[in-house]
């Protein structure tokens, strides 16, 4: 849906396939459901994957002031690499997905009124962003931004078999059955892993680079991480063996993992990972090409609505 939009307006960024389809479906209640509570604006509805990016960008220089996001986390990673160097923009979110990892962070509730409060008038939190630079499937060089969480590794294998099944069951079943499908099968592999200046190498299935705190549906991978103190926390995973799996795994979901003699955490601007054999990246629940990559922030880039308690 193209069409002029009204400067220093509020504009709603919908993904209508998020959800399983639902949003599409449910777009006009929930515009109506908006309107009612005094969140108005223009619509911008996507009609393909990756189409997000360039809307965000058009509302943008239409003279947006204030984004809303109607959908999950890829809507949101697509629409933070539309927005990513426009001053003054806020973020909102009306999360609309399986995963809800983004906005956990940041207690943005999934009740859709109360989010549509919280984009209304919530606090505005500036935040830190991350900047990927890595290979393409195709073997070009790319960069992407990302929002939440990245990894190269086992979640890049995971999120792409959690992405291909049935999500009927919710994010955080069936990110948990494919932990388990892809891990029985994992070759584990040498890694090298370098966090501002400081480097790790050896047999790891996994290097997680966290800006927010949750991944998988709920897994909080880095309990500790702030996404506004301008560092990640990066999660290296060893060697973990099946039983490691079984006793760790349902740890994540609480924050209880750590410490753990396979898992070890550091903190960093910027990191390096790279393997003998090319590893699948994730960025934000997507999984757009391979290492070598190189991971930096972008100390609070992003101005985002959070509730006025978060």
């Amino acid at each position: 849906m193209n069409r002029a939009l009204s400067a220093g307006r509020t504009v709603f960024l919908v993904n209508p396939a998020s959800a399983g389809g639902s949003t599409g479906k449910r777009w006009p209640e929930i515009a109506h459901r908006a309107a009612a509570r005094g969140l108005e604006g223009d619509a911008l509805i996507s009609e393909r994957a990756g189409q997000l990016s360039a809307l965000a960008a058009d509302a943008v220089a239409g003279g947006a002031a204030r984004i809303v996001v109607v959908g999950g986390d890829g809507s949101v990673n697509e629409v933070v690499n539309g927005i990513a160097d426009a001053e003054g923009v806020e973020l909102a979110v009306i999360p609309r997905g399986t995963g809800w990892d983004f906005v956990r962070t940041f207690d943005i509730p999934r009740d859709l009124d109360r989010a549509i409060d919280v984009a209304l008038s919530g606090t505005v939190r500036e935040i830190d962003v991350g900047v990927a630079s890595y290979r393409t499937w195709a073997g070009d060089e790319a960069r992407t931004l990302f929002a939440n969480v990245a990894s190269a590794g086992i979640s890049g294998a995971i999120a792409q078999r959690a992405n291909e099944s049935s999500k009927a069951l919710g994010g955080k079943v069936s990110y948990y059955w494919a932990t388990l499908a892809v891990f029985l099968g994992w070759q584990t592999g040498e890694m090298r892993v370098t966090v501002d200046g400081e480097s790790r190498s050896g047999r790891m299935i996994d290097a997680m680079i966290c800006n927010g705190r949750y991944l998988g549906g709920g897994m909080m991978m880095c309990p500790e991480a702030e996404p506004d103190d301008g560092v990640f926390d990066v999660l290296l995973i060893g060697d973990v063996t099946k039983r490691d799996l079984a006793f760790v795994l349902p740890k994540t979901y609480k924050g209880k993992h750590l410490p753990h003699p396979r898992l070890e955490l550091l903190r960093g601007s910027t990191v390096t990972v790279d393997a003998e054999e090319p590893l699948p990246l994730e960025l934000d629940g997507e999984q757009p090409g391979t290492t070598p990559v190189r991971f930096e922030i972008r100390p609070l880039a992003l101005r985002l609505r959070v509730p006025a308690t978060s």
